[in-house]
């Protein structure tokens, strides 16, 4: 799998977010709709009747002050001994008939996004949800490079925005 701006990409599934384990909460994205996963229990919808998809309270910061939350963080880390899991956002999911609000964990490391893969991400996200989008094309990429890892920042954003249109 590997990471592209607040997606995390697989061959069969694009997460928003870190991909859910044991009881965690997510959001899945695939060619047959979206999935709200863990707390209350699964719910899913077809691409048909998702009308958006929006993040809230994701941690973005400048490279500078990404890197220095993250220096300060791994020395918390090495004083206390004690690991945190991922900061979580909301992903809220909007259908033809609810909302439904998801946590999501932030897959990029030191939980900490730059301010142009996030717009980025937002703006396919809201992409997808309207149709001009296709979450095809995430999945081809991911079958094709997921297992290399996580691209470099400048192809990362250079996949957001062909896949944004942007």
């Amino acid at each position: 799998m590997a990471m592209v701006g607040l997606f995390w990409i697989g061959e069969d599934a694009v997460h928003v977010g870190a991909e859910p384990t044991g009881a965690a909460s997510g959001v899945r994205l695939t060619e047959d709709g979206v999935a709200v996963l863990g707390a209350g229990g699964d719910r899913s919808w077809t691409w048909d009747e998702v009308v958006r998809i929006e993040t809230h309270d994701v941690p973005v910061r400048s490279g500078v002050r990404r890197l220095a939350s993250m220096a300060f963080d791994a020395a918390l880390v090495a004083v206390t001994g004690d690991g945190e899991l991922p900061p979580a956002f909301t992903v809220e999911v909007a259908t033809t008939g609810e909302t439904v609000l998801a946590d999501a964990h932030a897959a990029v490391t030191g939980g900490i996004y730059l301010p142009a893969e996030y717009e980025l991400s937002a703006l396919l996200l809201r992409r997808l949800a309207e149709g001009g989008a296709d979450i095809a094309d995430l999945l081809a990429w991911g079958r094709d490079h997921a297992a290399e890892g996580t691209p470099p920042r400048e192809e990362r954003e250079a996949l957001l925005r062909k896949w944004a249109g942007a």
